[in-house]
């Protein structure tokens, strides 16, 4: 598949209804071809910044998870850990330096933990104007680690 493919199918997942952390994890495993029960499920809690608390980008954070289905281990050595959380490290990064923030109510400037601003983000289409873009930028990226990385 190609890599405006993943991320179109990431951001198609994220206006189906998937929040971005979701819509980033289920567009990357099904690229690495890594189904799992658990995925999107595992990323639910991560969506608005974690609970709608307005915290670390949602599209980030889901990122992170597919590096660690990736590049994780299950083994409790600090080493086979080492690659994972390079790619972390420079994942955010990347975002922040693009972005100037990792904080989502920052990013959107809207507090989604609130139910009259969470009502305006969506009246403004905020979210899919910012948050789809953030999601395809952090798919683009993934997959340039995979063709990077060992």
């Amino acid at each position: 598949m190609k890599r405006t493919d993943v991320s179109e199918k990431a951001a198609a997942y994220f206006s189906e209804g998937y929040n971005c952390a979701q819509s980033v994890l289920l567009a990357m495993s099904q690229h690495w071809r890594m189904a799992d029960d658990l995925i999107p499920k595992i990323a639910t809690g991560f969506g608005g910044g974690i609970g709608r608390c307005g915290s670390v980008c949602g599209a980030l954070t889901g990122g992170v998870m597919a590096i660690g289905i990736k590049y994780g281990t299950n083994e409790p050595s600090g080493d086979k850990r080492k690659k994972a959380y390079e790619l972390a490290r420079d994942l955010l990064h990347r975002f922040e330096r693009k972005h100037g923030s990792i904080s989502c109510r920052e990013l959107i400037g809207y507090d989604l933990s609130d139910p009259d601003q969470f009502a305006k983000a969506h009246e403004s289409n905020v979210l899919e104007e910012k948050c789809s873009v953030y999601i395809r930028e952090i798919v683009q990226a993934m997959l340039e680690f995979s063709n990077t990385s060992t």
